[in-house]
């Protein structure tokens, strides 16, 4: 018997190289009850961003009243702008069964701990090594040298938090990493109390043994 199921908050986060968005971007693509969360920031929209797909646009105080209000789940200012993630757009796809990929740092992860810990599953993808880190940084030929340095010393500062999550994974292998989250998401998908009458389907089962 199949039954409905409140959505996973599926959380994945990892030092800058590690292979987070590549993952994210293999489990996008390959399933269609996974979906983006979509933020709410404060930056202007460029020439080729949509409202309300890319990012949901708003002004600084437009911002703050939802954040006042509480109308995000976590939030967080980088580089002069704000960006957060809105409750209702999350409580919508969960309630109507999808599962919303997040794609954000440690800070984030905390946050949501907070509000939702019981619909989260996180996962923290780690890199084989520094030296492995480093060369993926270098190839992707969009960051000096300098960049790169911090990147990794922003890496030993991430890593600290490893302990913080459900699950923790070496991505040695894209393709294998991206099978391990995918079981994680299955087996979440899977808790007793995601699946919508559990109980009464229990009790019907259970009143057809005393029947003669």
């Amino acid at each position: 018997m199949e039954f409905k199921r409140r959505g996973v908050m599926l959380v994945l986060a990892s030092p800058s190289g590690a292979g987070k968005s590549s993952i994210s971007r293999a489990l996008f693509g390959a399933d269609p009850q996974i979906k983006l969360s979509v933020s709410v920031t404060t930056r202007a929209r460029r020439t080729d961003e949509v409202d309300g797909k890319h990012y949901y646009f708003r002004d600084v105080p437009t911002f703050e009243h939802m954040r006042e209000a509480g109308e995000l789940l976590e939030w967080a200012r980088v580089h002069d702008n704000f960006y957060a993630t809105p409750r209702a757009q999350v409580e919508e796809e969960l309630t109507a069964g999808n599962d919303i990929l997040f794609d954000i740092d440690f800070q984030g992860t905390l946050q949501l701990y907070e509000k939702c810990r019981e619909d989260m599953v996180t996962v923290f993808i780690l890199p084989p090594s520094i030296v492995e880190l480093r060369a993926r940084l270098e190839r992707r030929a969009q960051d000096s040298k300098g960049t790169i340095d911090k990147r990794l010393k922003n890496a030993r500062i991430e890593m600290d938090h490893y302990g913080e999550y459900d699950y923790v994974l070496v991505n040695r292998d894209l393709e294998e990493s991206v099978g391990k989250v995918r079981t994680i998401l299955a087996a979440a998908r899977l808790r007793r109390s995601r699946l919508q009458g559990l109980d009464s389907f229990v009790k019907d089962l259970q009143v057809q043994i005393d029947m003669p």
